[in-house]
Order: structure tokens, then C-alpha cells, then sequence
């Protein structure tokens, strides 16, 4: 039986790793669903040990010149800097021998040959051996052969000192490589730093210091003003403004009140406030963000995969076309061997594919990095790569175009003033959970008005509901009930109309059997809505929204956001639009992730709003942290970007490659400079990808 093995895999720091070790695990039975991040340095797969023990797994792994533990074995130690790393020594071992041949070459000329060429096998030993370690596992055409044989055929036609210099600069680029993949993963692991260690735990008996990991579900803890809150929970006492930004990269501080959530790792900013756990560390909002990206940059792109099958094809293509290259000439037209052996160990060089297989994984892994930190989860390269190829969405309305909670809109009172009507439904509606009256109630509050007690409070049987105020009988009523039971002027039955055609759920307030006032709420546009949208249709994507609400409703705010709109859907509708709509290209749906799940499964890229809930991490292909309709244009604004960087990238590496060919061919080009050319291609793509780590979109 198949038993999930995650491998720690030190070195493992560009993609033409992931492909040596994916090729050689694959080989061996008992193998199955391998996964490798070389971002994280993780492999992760099924074993069956009764066909391959996890020890002979990490001993193939070994041969290719990586270090293998199993996870969690060892602890990671703390950053080194360049020169304290493995490859930082072999780099100063290597220039250091170059350079000692160079002072003996002048000093000793007759022995230059012999010194060069000692320093060159010295330097391109660790090179030989990993190459040597996929001959064995059967990944002999890597970039380690490549080199390898180029430093050996160079030294054979006299040419020590230049292989010299092209191991020393082969391993200054796998140096570089491995500089960037460390700045990307800490970009990202950075977030996990965020969850303060310890926690002050309320007991019986006062607060005591506990770690935060030992923190279990419903334990109530105390976070000071100016602390970190680490563990996501829900207030239980108090009230605060929390800076989330490190969670979800949104910079304005949001006032939360007892009920609301808290995430870890964000700041709470002047208020005393008591916390109670609803996730252990294991699971919490930081965690969760992190094993996400995880997932995401262990899957790779469509563009990813291709390049993957290119380069298995590519690479022994170079070593046939070197190969040509070196003796066609010589053997059919008698020119000259040595010259164009020479120019054959250049194509080899140049032939390098590191930078061309860098050039998607890198930049996928920028974005994803990047959408993290700014609250956009995406589920893996392929839906990077797809998001920013839809054409046309479709939004849900409530809770992700609107707030998701009706507010107060209009209030029109027939007799006395705005407040005395709105206090006396609010002494109605007090102690009621439907959403209209908690609106009402919360309006009156937030007024300061002061709610009397009612008594006898009766419901109405989706009529509306009764109570006494002062003694006094008070209805809320709709408006075809208040009709039936108070007179109601043709005035009166207008401006309800005028109220309900802009999608206004509208309450009228009788009492003491006459007409005291009207109160109309709506469930209202995000702020962002309407900007978010216009900038979509700037970016050449179209909107629709479906809802389930009535025609009325939904007509009236589509207006306002200037887009269709389809209304009165059943989850099965949505269903069925979706499909229409996908007929026409590329669709993505935007919705809650809960009621939602199903429509979202369906579209091409599904998009939680608010992924703060489970379902939502689950369900959806990416998911929006902040809540906000901006950050649609945003992913899709990403994406984008993501899929012109891989381009940018494809460009500089095979346009260098171009290059150097040609002029190899007429006999500009030395072994050095194609050395040179490769690994200012990887060092140019690594650094083009890494610009997305700091891309920013504002509407």
C-alpha cells in the first residue's frame, strides 16, 4: 500500500533540478503521483515501500548531488550569506584556483597548459559527479553533461585556460540561481514569521504566557494594544481597529467589534480585546496562505509542461547538432578539426537550456508569490495562466458586487421628525435576527437614539411584525399589507413604486392605525464596484451579473454598474447561464464560495470572494482575501503581467541563443563568451521574473 512521503531536498534550486530528480524517481516502481516545488525544495509522492523502501528513494535522489532528509527531520538552519553556502565555497574554490593558474601561467609559462586544466577539473569535479549521477539514474542529458563535456573537450584541443574560465562562470550562474530562488521563497515564507510565538492564554486564575502552537480551538486569549493576534478566532470581549495588512495586504485598518473575525499574524492597533481560538496553528489564515502557495507553484503551467517536453527533446538535439558541427565539416570538406571541434564545444554551451526551462517556472512562482502578499490566492500556474484569458464574468450579486447586508436608504416620516419614526421601528424590530430588522435597529443605534421597551411583539406571518410602544400599537408592515389595514393615498402608493423600482425594500411604519412613515433599505453596491467594473471593460472583459434575486432588484443596481444582468436564478440557473455563457470563450464566475460552489466548479476559473472562509479555499480556483470587487481587475491585471513576463523571458533566452549561434558559426564567438551567454540568460530571466515580487495594481 501506498504510504504520501514528502522529501526535504536541499540544492534543488532551478527548474532543470525538478526535472532530473522527477525523471529519476519516476524510473523506480512503487512510485506515483510525484510533485516537486524546487521554490521549497519539497518532493512530495506515493511509495509503496514494499516495491521501493523510502532509504533506496532518497539514495537515487543522493547520486544526482542533492541532499535528501525526510521533512521535518531536520529544522532549517538560519539564511547564510552567499560565501557560507555550498556552492558560494565552490564558486571562491574555483576562482581561487583560476586565478592561481593565471600568477603561474605568467610566472611559469611552459606549465600554463597543465595548471589551467588542473584548475578546471578541480572546479568541474562536483559538475562530473552529478553528471555522472544522471548517466546512472538515467538523466544523462542534463546541463551538468553539457558543461562537462565541453571543460573536457576544450582541455583535449588545448584549450585549459578558457575551461577554466567557463567552469568558474557556470558556477557564478548556478550561484546566482540559487541566491534568487532563495529571495523568492522568502518573500512568501516571510508571512509565517508574522504569527507571534507566544500567546497570553485567559484562565481562572488571570492570563499566563503559552507557545501560540499549543493553542487549541475555543481557548480564550488577550491581545494588548499594539500586539499581534496569533491565532484566527472571533472576538469575544472589547473592541478595535486591526491592521490586516500582512494578511491580506490591505493597508487601511478595519474597525471589528465583538462576533468578528480575527486573523493571525495582523496587528491589533488600540483597544484591549479577548479572542476566542477557532483555529489551531496548524490551520490558521497564514498557514492556510502558505500551504496554498505551495500547492500553487508545485503545479506547474501549461506553458511550464510544455517547455518541460520541449527540453527532453532539446537537449539531445544540441548534443547531435554540436556534434555535426564539430566533424561534418572536417570529415566532409576537410577543414580544419580542431577549429571546428571548437566551435562544437560552443554550440554546447550555448545550447545550455537552463535559462529557457527558467524562464515560466520563475515567473510563475514571482506571480503567485506576489498575489499572495496582496491578498489574491491563486491555485497553481495553470489557473495564473488562465485567468488572464477570460473574456467575459459573471459576478453573483449578493455579498460580492453588494455589501451583503441591507443598510438603511431613505426614511420618510408623515408625522414628527426622521428619528422619532426611526426609533419606534427600531423598538419594534429590537431582539429580531432577520437581516431588515437588524439594519433598522443598527441605523437607530448607530444615531444614538434611545429604543424604548415594546411589548407583545407578534409576527405577521411574512406580513411584517407588531408590537406596543408606549401603549401605543406599532405595525411594520410591507406596503400591500399597509394598504389592507390603514388608508393609503395614490401619493403614498407612487413613491413606494419609485422606491422598489431602484431595488429598495421598502417597511412601512403604521401607528396607532395611521401611516407614521416609510423606511427603504437596500442591500448596497461595494464601494469599489462600480470602478472595478469600468476597468474591466477597459481591459476587454465583459460582465453579467446573476442573482437570485428579483428583476426588480437586479435591474436596478446592473444599472448603476452598467452591465446585464440575469435574475431570479435557482442554484440549477446559474448552472445552466454559466454553460450558455461559456459558448462564447473563456468564463470566469465570482461568488461567495459557499451557496456559490456549485457555479464556481463550473466556470473555467472560479473566484471566491471573501476567502476567509473554507469552502472558499476549497472550492474556487483563486480567492479574493480582501473582499473587494477591485481585486478582480486586479488578478486578472496580474495575470497578465505574469504571462508577458514568461514572453519576456522565452525572448531573452532563446533570442541570446540566436545570437551567440550565429556568430559561433563565423568564429566570433569563444567558449568563455558562450559560457557567458548562458548564464547572463539565466541571471537576466531570473531577474525580469523577479520584478513581479513587486508588482502593484491600483484602480
Amino acid at each position: 500500500m501506498a504510504n504520501r512521503v514528502t522529501l526535504q531536498v536541499e540544492g534543488m534550486d532551478c527548474p532543470s533540478c525538478t526535472s532530473k530528480i522527477e525523471g529519476a524517481v519516476c524510473a523506480l516502481p512503487g512510485v506515483e503521483n510525484v510533485k516537486l516545488n524546487y521554490t521549497r525544495q519539497r518532493l512530495d509522492l506515493d511509495l509503496d515501500e514494499g516495491a521501493t523502501s523510502a532509504a533506496a528513494l532518497m539514495k537515487v535522489v543522493e547520486k544526482l548531488g542533492y541532499k535528501v532528509s525526510e521533512r521535518g527531520a531536520r529544522q532549517p538552519g538560519p539564511d547564510l550569506f552567499w560565501w557560507q553556502s555550498a556552492k558560494g565555497r565552490l564558486v571562491i574554490v574555483a576562482g581561487a584556483l583560476l586565478a592561481l593558474a593565471a600568477i603561474l601561467s605568467l610566472t611559469i609559462p611552459a606549465t600554463a597548459f597543465y595548471v589551467f586544466s588542473a584548475a578546471a577539473l578541480l572546479a568541474l569535479f562536483p559538475l562530473a559527479r552529478k553528471a555522472w549521477g544522471g548517466v546512472v539514474s538515467g538523466q544523462p542529458f542534463s546541463i551538468e553533461t553539457l558543461v562537462t563535456i565541453a571543460v573536457i573537450g576544450a582541455i583535449v584541443i588545448d584549450q585549459a585556460a578558457e575551461a577554466a574560465v567557463v567552469v568558474f562562470l557556470f558556477l557564478i550562474g548556478e550561484m546566482l540561481e540559487m541566491l534568487a530562488a532563495a529571495k523568492a521563497r522568502r518573500s512568501v515564507q516571510a508571512l509565517g514569521d508574522l504569527v507571534p510565538k507566544t500567546a497570553f492564554l485567559v484562565t481562572r486564575g488571570g492570563t499566563r504566557e503559552v507557545a501560540a502552537s499549543d493553542l487549541a480551538v475555543d481557548d480564550l486569549i488577550e491581545i494588548r494594544p499594539g500586539g499581534r493576534i496569533p491565532a484566527d478566532g472571533i472576538i469575544a470581549s472589547g473592541e478595535t481597529s486591526v491592521d490586516e495588512s500582512s494578511v491580506t495586504g490591505e493597508s487601511i485598518p478595519r474597525r471589528k467589534l465583538c462576533g468578528d473575525n480575527v486573523y493571525a499574524g495582523s496587528i491589533n492597533a488600540d483597544g484591549l480585546i479577548r479572542v476566542k481560538v477557532s483555529k489551531t496553528s496548524e490551520n490558521n489564515m497564514i498557514a492556510r496562505i502558505l500551504h496554498m502557495v505551495e500547492e500553487a507553484e508545485a503545479s506547474k503551467a501549461p506553458t511550464a509542461r510544455f517547455i518541460d517536453r520541449f527540453s527532453r527533446y532539446y537537449t539531445p538535439g544540441v548534443i547531435v547538432v554540436a556534434t555535426l558541427i564539430a566533424f561534418a565539416p572536417p570529415v566532409l570538406f576537410g577543414a580544419d578539426l580542431m577549429l571546428w571541434v571548437y566551435k562544437g564545444l560552443a554550440i554546447l554551451l550555448i545550447g545550455c537550456p537552463c535559462a529557457l526551462v527558467l524562464s515560466t517556472p520563475a515567473a510563475i512562482t514571482s506571480g503567485i508569490s506576489s498575489g499572495a502578499r496582496q491578498g489574491l490566492l491563486v491555485k497553481g500556474g495553470a489557473v495564473l495562466e488562465a485567468v488572464g484569458r477570460v473574456g467575459r464574468i459573471a459576478f453573483d450579486k449578493t455579498g460580492t458586487l453588494t455589501e451583503g447586508t441591507p443598510k438603511i436608504t431613505d426614511i420618510a416620516a408623515f408625522t414628527g421628525k426622521e428619528d422619532e419614526l426611526l426609533a419606534l421601528a427600531a423598538a419594534v424590530e429590537a431582539g429580531s435576527s432577520h437581516p431588515l430588522a437588524v439594519a433598522i435597529v443598527d441605523e437607530a443605534e448607530r444615531r444614538g437614539l434611545e429604543i424604548a421597551e415594546a411589548a407583545g411583539s407578534e409576527a405577521l406571518r411574512g406580513r411584517g411584525v407588531k408590537a406596543l410602544v408606549a401603549g401605543r400599537e406599532v405595525i411594520i408592515a410591507s406596503p400591500r399589507y399597509a394598504a389592507r389595514i390603514t388608508e393609503f393615498p395614490d401619493a403614498m402608493g407612487k413613491k413606494v413604486q419609485a422606491l422598489e423600482e431602484e431595488g429598495k425594500t421598502v417597511a412601512m411604519v403604521v401607528a396607532g392605525g395611521k401611516l407614521a412613515g416609510l423606511i427603504a433599505l437596500r442591500d448596497e453596491l461595494r464601494v469599489d464596484a462600480k470602478e472595478a467594473l469600468k476597468t474591466l471593460s477597459g481591459m476587454g472583459v465583459s460582465s453579467i451579473m446573476l442573482t437570485g434575486d428579483n428583476a426588480r432588484t437586479g435591474a436596478a443596481l446592473a444599472g448603476q454598474l452598467g452591465i446585464e444582468v440575469k435574475a431570479e436564478l435557482l442554484p440549477g440557473d446559474k448552472l445552466k447561464a454559466i454553460e450558455e455563457l461559456k459558448q462564447s470563450g473563456n468564463v470566469a464566475m465570482v461568488g461567495d464560495g459557499i451557496n456559490d460552489a456549485p457555479a464556481l466548479a463550473r466556470a473555467d476559473i472560479g473566484i471566491a470572494m471573501g476567502g476567509g472562509t473554507d469552502v472558499a479555499l476549497e472550492t474556487a480556483d483563486a480567492a479574493l482575501l480582501h473582499e473587494r470587487v477591485g481585486d478582480v481587475p486586479a488578478l486578472l491585471s496580474l495575470s497578465r503581467a505574469t504571462m508577458a513576463n514568461i514572453h519576456q523571458n522565452i525572448t531573452i533566452a532563446l533570442g541570446l541563443k540566436a545570437v551567440f549561434l550565429i556568430t559561433t558559426l563565423f568564429g566570433v564567438t569563444t567558449l568563455w563568451m558562450a559560457i557567458l551567454a548562458d548564464t547572463g540568460a539565466t541571471v537576466l530571466v531570473t531577474i525580469n521574473a523577479l520584478r513581479l515580487l513587486r508588482y502593484r495594481f491600483t484602480l
